[in-house]
Formats: structure tokens, sequence, C-alpha cells
């Protein structure tokens, strides 16, 4: 099944991780067996998000959302792929220029927030897995037209780019 990588991860995720309800997100891949693609509106889909460090794992690469206005981390649409790090690395990838690679292959972190209409687009949930991913901190960036700026910020330093609780709990998550 498409689905059971997938699956696995969140299994793990739950494993490492029980304090967090993960009920809703794995219920959601069980049910829904077109979760990956972009175009499932019933429940939402599928979607994969880098939280991509430096070297030194000090620094956090940012995207400033051209579509939302607000400083995230780079992730996008599953397209199909049933693969959620595959995902993470090629989005990290588009939206940087920069090589990334895994630091893990574990999920880092769960999320499902509420993508309001745009356009032709209805309202959705997307069920976002985060991957830990590095990059060469000094490779030049380049910014595409899903951004308005691309900026390292330091872990430490986080909040004074943003407040969302999700970004701010991935970082909690980070390796010391």
């Amino acid at each position: 099944m498409h689905r059971d990588k997938l699956l696995t991860l969140l299994a793990g995720y739950a494993d490492r991780y029980p304090d967090e309800d993960t009920s809703r997100f794995r219920d959601f891949v069980e049910r829904q067996p077109r979760c990956f693609e972009r175009d499932c509106w019933d429940d939402g889909h599928v979607t994969g998000s880098a939280v991509v460090l430096d070297s030194a794992g000090t620094a956090m690469l940012m995207t400033h959302h051209a579509k939302l206005g607000r400083w995230l981390q780079l992730g996008g649409h599953a397209d199909g792929d049933p693969d959620p790090l595959r995902v993470a690395c090629r989005e990290a990838m588009e939206e940087s220029g920069l090589a990334v690679e895994p630091i893990r292959e574990d999920i880092l972190d769960l999320d499902i927030h509420v993508i309001p209409r745009r356009g032709n687009d209805p309202p959705h949930c997307h069920y976002d897995v985060r991957f830990l991913l590095r990059a060469d901190r000094h490779a030049p960036l380049r910014v595409t037209g899903e951004s308005l700026a691309l900026r390292w910020v330091p872990l430490g330093e986080m909040e004074t780019v943003t407040t969302e609780e999700s970004i701010l709990r991935m970082v909690r998550k980070c390796p010391d």
C-alpha cells in the first residue's frame, strides 16, 4: 500500500512522543487513499516540510512566504509522492536552491493546519510531516516566486521572527 511508509513513520513518531495525540493524523492517512494528492479537498492532503539547519545546528533557514506573508519553514505539497521525506527535501531544494540532506530520517514534528480559501481552492487542511535537514549556510540562496525572502535565523532568536507555536515547537525539538 502506498501509505505504508508514512504509517510506519507515524507509528515511530507516536512512540517517541507519546504525549502528543497523533490519532487524527493517522486516521486521516488510513481513511483517505488520495491523501498525497493536492486536489484532495474532502479532508485535506499531506504536505512535507523541512527544518533546514546549518551545519553547526544553530540556525534555521526560513522563508517569508509570498502567499501567506509570514516567516515559515520550507515545504510544500506531496503532489502524489508517498514519501514525505523526499517531498520535504525536494521542496527545500526548490525553494532555496540549496543542496539539502536529512539529519534524521524519522519525523521531527507533525502539524495539522487550515489553509484558507484561495482562488478556486476551498479551505482545507494540510497534514504536514516535518523533517530535520541540513544545508551549507554559506552556499548562495535562490529566492523563488513562492517566497519574498529567505533568511538564516539563529534558533535562539526564532521568537523575533515568529510567535507561531508550531514553528517554536519544531525549534524546541531540534537537537542541542
